[in-house]
């Protein structure tokens, strides 16, 4: 993709301190397009604009930025798509206040799938990072494309899992594309961008600015179908998500969990105000009116072992002397129901179905 006079029009104005979405989308409604903002004067720009922003926007920027997108864009996997594009996601145009611009790593085509955004704590518990990614692959390979915001956590093994599906992933960060935050995550960051998808509003160069996450959870529900909540406390950012989605149209879904615990109560709030408890992803296809019959029934089919193993935690031991098996065919039983993401393991040698 390369940078022609219009989008470099875009991108200059979307440098331009002080003006952001808001200001920006009042010009454009006033002068019908960037170039015609560009080439206005500080006197009809500050009918709309504050005149010190007016005064910028005239200065222009530095050509260092304009060249900086302009060799990102060199790599084929890089694109920048604007809200007047065709091919500008029609899932954002609905939402109340759409990224102007996106900056987009990896497979463009994920952009308009069906999605399903899955988001929770940072600080997961193991069980809860094992739902995560199981939902996630079991979403994704009913075909729909698992959504996220790459953080530590359920964030990234939301990724992994839709990596895994057949559906894939996009992540929705809060930084430019030529950053990975966390750190730690760059090796997904990776796998997303040659796999799936790495999305941002924010130009080229942005730090991890705290105020930059929660304005990006719109993009997450807003991209999808509905919300998935896995685990959050009461003052987690992914209620922010939850809350989007509501405001924007979305079902929004939560997994419960222990009374004790800190990581449940989130969800649990969330499920007494009206949000969907789901126990599997069967729940939420359902929900949303995912129709696909073959993934369905792939969900749907129940592997024999499931007749001995409910879903309270239970023993290798105790397993194969209710199933008949051997603890050899036990074993290899379990870690392909393991793989296929319809069991967990948890501590203490013990496993628990849970789809």
């Amino acid at each position: 993709m390369a940078l022609d006079a219009s989008l470099a029009s875009w991108i200059t104005l979307s440098h331009i301190p002080g003006l952001g979405n808001e200001g920006l989308r009042r010009l454009l409604q006033a002068f019908g397009s960037p170039d015609a903002v560009l080439n206005s004067s500080v006197p009809y720009l500050s009918q709309h604009v504050k005149p010190v922003v007016a005064q910028s926007i005239l200065q222009g920027i530095d050509a260092s930025a304009l060249e900086k997108v302009s060799a990102w864009l060199c790599d084929p996997l890089n694109a920048v798509l604007t809200v007047a594009d065709t091919d500008y996601p029609r899932s954002l145009l609905n939402i109340a206040d759409p990224p102007l611009l996106l900056y987009v790593k990896g497979r463009r085509d994920l952009l308009y799938m069906r999605s399903l955004a899955i988001v929770g704590s940072r600080n997961a518990s193991v069980q809860g990072l094992r739902n995560a990614e199981a939902f996630s692959q079991s979403v994704s390979d009913a075909g729909l494309c698992i959504v996220s915001g790459m953080a530590h956590g359920i964030d990234t093994a939301a990724h992994i899992g839709g990596l895994r599906g057949a559906g894939s992933s996009i992540a929705v960060v809060g930084t430019g594309l030529d950053k990975v935050y966390p750190a730690a995550n760059r090796d997904l960051a990776h796998r997303l961008a040659q796999n799936g998808a790495i999305i941002s509003e924010f130009p080229l160069g942005t730090p991890p600015l705290a105020a930059n996450f929660p304005r990006r959870n719109r993009i997450i529900s807003g991209l999808s179908l509905g919300c998935l909540v896995v685990e959050a406390s009461v003052q987690s950012g992914s209620l922010i998500t939850a809350r989007m989605a509501l405001e924007q149209g979305r079902e929004v879904f939560a997994i419960p969990g222990s009374i004790h615990s800190p990581q449940s109560k989130g969800c649990h709030a969330l499920i007494k105000q009206g949000a969907k408890l789901v126990e599997n992803a069967q729940d939420i296809l359902e929900e949303i009116g995912y129709n696909n019959s073959a993934a369905n029934q792939n969900l749907a089919t129940e592997h024999p072992l499931f007749a001995h193993l409910g879903f309270d935690p239970l023993d290798a031991e105790s397993l194969a002397t209710r199933s008949g098996l051997t603890i050899g065919e036990l074993s290899a039983i379990l870690l392909q129901l393991e793989l296929d993401g319809h069991i967990a393991t948890l501590p203490g040698g013990l496993y628990q179905r849970i789809t």
